[in-house]
């Protein structure tokens, strides 16, 4: 009897990553997360942007859910 031939093992070749294409993505992640945790967190009416109270009505159970108190 013949013993098989072990299968050959392809070596992986390394992915490089472009981080000039992945930073101004990161960037507009980044201040659109600020963005929305200024709202989260901030805008209540009192020192709000919006002189009505839509957005904290709109975000009120992402607050409680964040820990954020507001009432």
């Amino acid at each position: 009897m013949t013993t098989p031939a072990a299968p050959a093992v392809a070596t992986p070749i390394p992915v490089r990553i472009p981080v000039r294409q992945i930073v101004p993505w990161a960037v507009l992640v980044g201040l659109l997360a600020l963005i929305a945790l200024y709202f989260v967190s901030t805008e209540q009416g009192a020192a709000a942007v919006f002189a009505n109270m839509y957005v904290h009505e709109f975000v009120h159970d992402g607050r409680h859910l964040l820990a954020f108190p507001c009432h």
